[in-house]
């Protein structure tokens, strides 16, 4: 059983938990990982991409000329695909991108994604931020104790309010609550910080 060190908000040692072999100790599997992460990427995008068609584009209701003698090949509108101002062959229209991924599938990503972490010394746990009302100000000093420097996410306790307002306006901090941890925030950043509250609670999910 891999064990982590848990620190005070302070940066001092708080003492230690024990965590879950088949949580945090797995071979990570990269496939899942990327299978993962395309889905949520391709839920994300709007589909809103749209293109007329010949049928769409206004005008183009008379011949633009007769259909034998001129020497010229036949045309029956000027807003064929050919004609500049024409319609658009085969364009893209609204669509969803999104496609399932296996439940399954989705808890192996986030098992691969955390011990990858912890096996590169880029999962921190704090015993308790002890935030008693929202302070960006504090959570600053909290990333500078524990020594954790680049792009943070952070994973609180889901009612943990303060916290997540306190944490939401600093650059390259992702805050997040423990139901909302993901695989793609969970691999986009260089440190990941939970709360032990937090990493209990999922550990409980994922186990």
């Amino acid at each position: 059983m891999a064990t982590i060190e848990i620190k005070d908000a302070k940066g001092g040692k708080a003492g230690t938990a024990d965590l879950a072999d088949g949580v945090f100790s797995i071979e990570p599997n990269t496939f899942a990982v990327h299978q993962v992460v395309r889905s949520q990427m391709a839920a994300r995008r709007a589909g809103t991409h749209d293109t007329k068609t010949r049928g769409m584009v206004s005008g183009g209701g008379k011949k633009p000329w007769r259909q034998k003698g001129t020497g010229r090949a036949r045309q029956g509108t000027t807003r064929a695909p050919q004609w500049a101002g024409g319609g658009v062959v085969f364009g893209p229209h609204p669509r969803s991108y999104a496609f399932k991924v296996p439940n399954k599938v989705v808890k192996l990503a986030m098992r691969s994604a955390l011990s990858a972490k912890l096996a590169d010394g880029a999962l921190h746990v704090v015993e308790d931020l002890g935030f008693d009302a929202p302070a960006t100000k504090a959570a600053v000093e909290v990333l500078k104790a524990l020594g954790i420097t680049g792009k943070v996410t952070v994973v609180v306790a889901n009612d943990d309010v303060n916290a997540m307002l306190s944490f939401r306006n600093l650059p390259k901090v992702r805050v997040i609550s423990a139901s909302e941890a993901n695989t793609y925030d969970l691999v986009d950043n260089t440190a990941v910080l939970f709360t032990k509250p937090a990493l209990t609670w999922l550990e409980g999910v994922l186990s």
